[in-house]
């Protein structure tokens, strides 16, 4: 049973690595775009539009009050 319980605790570990992986991956071509100012800021705000599009549909998908 102990080797059971070691072998399950070594899942959030690999969890973890196979998320930051994923996400190293994903913004490793956006890196040259932040060499410049004005697409760094056009990223950032189609990052910033992203996220909030995407609050609140699952805000009004799940019946959530807004703030």
């Amino acid at each position: 049973m102990q080797n059971f319980w070691n072998t399950v605790s070594k899942y959030p570990i690999f969890i973890a690595g196979v998320i930051l992986g994923v996400l190293l991956n994903a913004l490793k071509p956006l890196t040259p775009l932040m060499q410049r100012p004005l697409t760094a800021i056009a990223l950032l705000g189609a990052v910033v539009a992203g996220f909030t599009c995407l609050s609140l549909t699952l805000r009004a998908m799940l019946g959530l009050n807004p703030i």
